[in-house]
């Protein structure tokens, strides 16, 4: 942590990029979620397929969400934009 003070229009881009970070993963986990639930939803499969679709889907759309906010973060942070 240096002792560098940052000005207002450098806090609030770090607000909008982690604003922008937070929706993007967000939509990106939901469309992922969607992709994979989407078969149980529309067709009749069986119970154990219904759940194993649902968990894939849950895990898969949470990782991806962090994995956005991540990258977004990161390459702001960079140097070199």
């Amino acid at each position: 942590m240096g002792s560098k003070r940052r000005s207002q229009a450098e806090r609030d881009a770090i607000t909008v990029e982690i604003g922008y970070a937070l929706v993007s993963a967000c939509f990106l986990g939901g469309v992922a979620f969607g992709t994979i639930v989407g078969p149980a939803v529309v067709w009749h499969l069986p119970p154990a397929v219904e759940q194993f679709l649902l968990s894939t889907g849950t895990v898969l759309g949470g990782v991806l969400a962090v994995l956005r906010v991540i990258h977004v973060l990161w390459r702001f942070g960079s140097p070199h934009r």
